[in-house]
């Protein structure tokens, strides 16, 4: 199937996000047609601090190894790893010519501020015609800056719309209404079930760090059993990002 055809606003696809072979070649294996990768993941198996721009070569590398297995593929390349448009091209040429089917483009920056939207526009046009699904993510409410609304119609030429740290069902549903895309929001332990995100107008539900940090709790909880004692609560992305150098 086609990896566009699988984002349906009101039937959303719910992507998991892996962070090495293992976990996506297990994550294959249980029928879900298409995968992710999560730069929290990626940056923490390698030791290296996530959306910095440190992790291109193991991207790319985790992107190879997992093009095999016979699900859709999309990636997070963070910001595209690059300022320059005809870097970032060719970053996602390659990635296409690996059988990538998508990729995440964020607009949020290490420093806590967003890319300029024009440079963002360009950066996505850029990654534009090679075949795969470009997923512009605006990171207004990660950050808590600019405006969404603003980014969301200014990303207009992009294949999907990716706004993370949503959560309210009457905000999620007039984004959904104010743009043609596919709406894809980041599942939330905490926030509106995959029910009511349909619901809401949403086409795609992201784990995001999710699996990763709850691959970690699992690890910790089986080895305090041994000792009789109890996990404690599944670490949140800040805590994990805190352990990772700089």
């Amino acid at each position: 199937m086609n990896f566009h055809d699988l984002h349906r606003p009101g039937d959303p696809l719910l992507l998991p996000n892996a962070w090495d072979y293992g976990s996506a070649a297990y994550l294959a294996a249980q029928g879900f047609p298409a995968i992710g990768t999560t730069s929290l993941g990626v940056a923490a198996v390698h030791g290296k601090p996530d959306a910095a721009g440190r992790t291109k070569a193991e991207t790319i590398e985790l992107a190879e190894a997992i093009s095999g297995l016979g699900v859709l593929v999309t990636v997070d390349i963070e910001g595209g790893f690059s300022d320059d448009p005809a870097e970032v091209a060719g970053l996602v040429a390659s990635l296409a010519a690996l059988g990538v089917a998508g990729v995440n483009l964020e607009d949020g920056r290490p420093d806590g501020t967003l890319r300029p939207v024009e440079l963002h526009q360009s950066i996505i046009e850029a990654a534009k015609g090679h075949g795969v699904f470009v997923n512009a993510r605006t990171d207004t409410c990660w950050l808590r800056t600019g405006d969404t609304l603003e980014r969301v119609r200014a990303y207009g030429h992009a294949d999907g719309i990716f706004v993370p740290g949503l959560s309210d069902l009457q905000e999620i549903a007039e984004i959904a209404a104010s743009t043609p895309l596919p709406l894809n929001v980041l599942h939330q332990p905490d926030g509106p079930g995959l029910a009511r995100l349909a619901e809401a107008g949403v086409a795609r539900v992201s784990t995001g760090s999710l699996l990763y940090r709850a691959a970690l709790r699992a690890g910790l909880a089986a080895a305090l059993d041994v000792r009789g004692e109890q996990a404690p609560r599944m670490p949140t992305y800040a805590e994990i990002a805190e352990l990772l150098p700089r």
